[in-house]
């Protein structure tokens, strides 16, 4: 006669089996880092996102910021609702090793300062305006540098006549205006549109780029007259050096290398190099500053514009070892791929993504129906890439494969429509 197994040997497996299951899962959804993003709602708010350990976000805590977004309305352009609100980029940025947020409120042109807790949780310190008056239906705040040498946060508005303003930032977070004020102007070219303020690695140099020699404005047939800066004349990158107390000297004005220089990128680890996106341009360079603030630029290496001019290529994110960059272009919903070797560019993958489709409603001055792709981030091990795309309502998560430069796409956060913008994580 066969005697019965006993039960236990059964539960053994059976046991292993889940709690090994549930480990993975547990793992899998362990917070390793946070993101955050503005809504520029006209009550604007922090989305604070849980990251976790497999690259999917959860919302944690949504943190009004007291001052007010232009909501769907785009100043840049006048239009009543349209993604990419401020034409810029860095409206959101931590600092101080991650124990401070500071993001723009361009509604009402205003500052805040979060306090960043160890869990990641944000606790508001102060909101202070920009100094610069509200003229029409929304001010034009956007993009935000800091230097920690002298404690300075710099705020760049697209508008002018002041485009460069400044805080001195207190131990405890608050905000204290400071009265130097700058512009990215010239005597002949007296309504620039200016799209990102950042530092040199030695803060030693504030560089911006110039979008547009002039307002936009719109011609009889309804379309878009655009004087894009750099195109032709070689002034569309500004140069601002840096004082020890972080005040600004007097401008110089450089060649961007481009159409419509948009976003730049200091590679990790260099005190001289940098990447300039643009959005006229449709395409990447390599450029250096010297210790004397002067620039050279390498070969700019385009992306295909087979689906029309301009591709609006904007946000760029570099890889920690430098050896990808990943390009956005606000006017195709898509993301293009470059490898970077001994400073030189070439595509990987044109486009890396699927092409993320909006709700049909706005069309990119290339006249192609798009989901308006905006602000990206990147997590410090390059595993894993974050995407907006404001049209279609969404905060796109992707694993990033840095052999092939595609992106697979691992999910999905609603975010407001149009208006969202400002992306950093740690």
């Amino acid at each position: 006669m066969t005697r019965p197994r006993s039960s236990k040997l059964f539960l053994i497996p059976l046991v292993l089996l889940l709690f090994g299951t549930l480990g993975i899962e547990a793992r899998a959804s362990e917070l390793v880092g946070h993101v955050y993003v503005q809504t520029n709602e006209t009550q604007n708010r922090i989305m604070h996102f849980g990251r976790n350990a497999d690259g999917q976000l959860k919302l944690l805590e949504s943190i009004p910021t007291g001052g007010a977004g232009s909501g769907v309305f785009k100043p840049i352009s006048g239009q009543k609702s349209a993604p990419n609100a401020f034409e810029g980029a860095g409206s959101v940025i931590l600092a101080e090793s991650n124990t401070l947020l500071f993001t723009t409120n361009g509604g009402d042109n205003s500052v805040t300062s979060f306090r960043v807790s160890p869990d990641g949780k944000l606790t508001l310190i102060d909101r202070q305006p920009t100094g610069e008056p509200v003229i029409g239906r929304s001010g034009t705040a956007k993009s935000l540098a800091y230097r920690s040498q002298s404690r300075t946060l710099y705020v760049l508005h697209a508008f002018g006549p002041n485009h460069l303003r400044s805080y001195t930032v207190a131990e405890d977070g608050k905000l204290k205006l400071r009265p130097e004020r700058a512009s990215v102007s010239t005597a002949t070219k007296t309504d620039r549109v200016a799209t990102q303020a950042v530092l040199s690695p030695d803060g030693r140099f504030l560089l911006v780029d110039i979008l547009f020699d002039a307002r936009p404005a719109v011609n009889p047939d309804g379309s878009p007259n655009l004087v894009v800066a750099n195109a032709p004349d070689p002034d569309g990158l500004v140069i601002f050096p840096v004082r020890d107390d972080g005040a600004l000297g007097e401008a110089s004005f450089a060649n961007a290398g481009g159409a419509g220089p948009f976003y730049i990128a200091f590679l990790n680890r260099s005190r001289d190099t940098f990447l300039n996106g643009f959005a006229v341009g449709d395409g990447v360079l390599v450029s250096r500053i010297n210790g004397e603030g002067r620039v050279t630029d390498g070969p700019l290496a385009p992306i295909d514009t087979a689906l029309g001019k301009p591709s609006e290529l904007c946000w760029l994110q570099v890889t920690s070892d430098n050896s990808l960059v990943l390009a956005t272009n606000f006017g195709y919903g898509t993301v293009s791929t470059y490898r970077l070797v001994d400073g030189r560019l070439s595509l990987l993958q044109d486009p890396a993504n699927k092409t993320i489709p909006g709700d049909g409603t706005f069309r990119a001055v290339n006249g192609l129906v798009s989901s308006g792709p905006s602000d990206s981030w990147l997590t410090p091990d390059d595993q894993y890439f974050y995407q907006i795309f404001g049209n279609a309502q969404v905060l796109v998560s992707y694993r990033l494969d840095k052999t092939s430069g595609r992106l697979t796409e691992i999910g999905r956060n609603p975010i407001p429509y149009n208006s969202t913008q400002g992306l950093a994580g740690f």
